[in-house]
């Protein structure tokens, strides 16, 4: 149970930037448990957002509450996954040969498709939650939205080949299996049967997935930690959509 804990710990160091000054082991238990944790923190930091909602629904209007959360939602992450964004981004407006598309990925300094994609990416998310909100839809979608977000980066960590034997995704993935990933969905499945659309949001991130690993692999070979965080991104902005779908097509 304490490399459980470390792990949970370990995941929340790195996936937000909620304050917890505790020095964890780096250790290949606790590494587990830290990927296994992933869904958890974004089951976490969704009820952050939706508890903010609840709270300040009846005070602001739905425009200035969708971007409200948005802005919670991003400053919890610390912008990390968004980092990840826009270097994939550059990489593959880029259209060069693959060693220069990763030189470009490394290359601290955003681009113009970069900056494009955070555009698009944060006016879309901003665009699906005033909708929601507009429609009177239940926000602990939110719960169910940024959790399978972050298992649809475990599923990468743990299906996919890393691309450089060093680096991030080499890191997470070592020892990893399809039994952690299996452990890692596992609080996700009663959520999904108390969540409204929760069931329909669990099916609907597999063709993202498959979808997603295909156009990477075809890109880059492999997946990094650029790639793994946009594969958050991503599925959040999907399942955003799919969310609003639902909703849409239940109270229509």
């Amino acid at each position: 149970m304490k490399d459980a804990a470390f792990g949970l710990v370990l995941a929340l160091q790195f996936l937000t930037r909620l304050p917890l000054p505790f020095a964890c082991p780096w250790t290949p238990a606790t590494r587990l448990w830290a990927v296994r944790c992933y869904p958890l923190v974004g089951v976490l930091l969704g009820g952050l957002l939706a508890a903010t909602a609840a709270l300040f629904e009846s005070l602001l209007p739905a425009p200035l509450l969708a971007l409200a959360l948005l802005t919670l939602w991003v400053a919890l992450s610390g912008g990390l996954h968004l980092d990840g964004l826009m270097d994939v981004a550059d990489a593959l407006g880029s259209n060069a040969p693959l060693e220069r598309k990763w030189e470009i990925m490394k290359d601290p300094h955003v681009g113009s498709f970069g900056i494009l994609a955070l555009v698009f990416l944060l006016l879309w998310k901003a665009a699906l939650l005033f909708v929601l909100l507009d429609a009177g839809a239940s926000l602990l979608l939110l719960v169910m939205i940024l959790g399978l977000g972050r298992l649809a980066a475990v599923a990468l960590l743990v299906l996919a080949p890393a691309a450089r034997p060093e680096g991030m995704a080499a890191s997470w993935k070592r020892d990893l299996s399809p039994r952690d990933l299996w452990l890692a969905a596992l609080p996700l499945l009663p959520l999904a049967a108390l969540v409204p659309g929760g069931v329909w949001l669990c099916l609907a991130l597999a063709p993202f997935l498959m979808l997603y690993a295909w156009g990477m692999l075809r890109a880059f070979k492999g997946i990094n930690g650029d790639i793994v965080g946009t594969a958050i991104e991503g599925g959040e902005l999907w399942l955003l959509l799919v969310a609003w779908s639902w909703w849409s097509f239940v109270t229509g």
